[in-house]
């Protein structure tokens, strides 16, 4: 299952932790960690409650139970193909991308001083 990043990012936009939540549903952390993160299947009424408790609309935080993302990167010969749905790179990874190669082209101008 995929990670339900809509509801994460709302939950963490909101300042409220994954126990906080849990208790405003009435479950455990442990319960409401494992549908956030996908491993657990979220109902209607749980994506209604969580609805209710983030203070936004449904569509906001429901992410499809069948979307994917993939990254491909095939160094090899072979053919391959599928039918699985292809989605672009979500926002929060190409930032989190970004902020590598900076830290990488930061490290490689250190090198180059540290040689000098």
């Amino acid at each position: 299952m995929a990670t339900k990043t809509k509801l994460q990012e709302t939950r963490l936009k909101k300042g409220l932790s994954q126990e906080q939540i849990a208790d405003m549903l009435g479950m455990t952390q442990s319960n409401y960690s494992r549908k956030e993160s996908g491993s657990s299947k979220i109902s209607k009424q749980e994506w209604e409650k969580l609805s209710k408790t983030l203070d936004v609309p449904v569509d906001e935080i429901f992410e499809n139970e069948e979307s994917h993302i993939f990254i491909f990167q095939d160094n090899s010969t072979g053919n391959y193909s599928g039918t699985n749905n292809i989605h672009s790179i979500p926002k929060h990874i190409e930032q989190l991308l970004e902020t590598q190669r900076k830290y990488i082209e930061k490290l490689e101008e250190e090198i180059k001083t540290l040689k000098s």
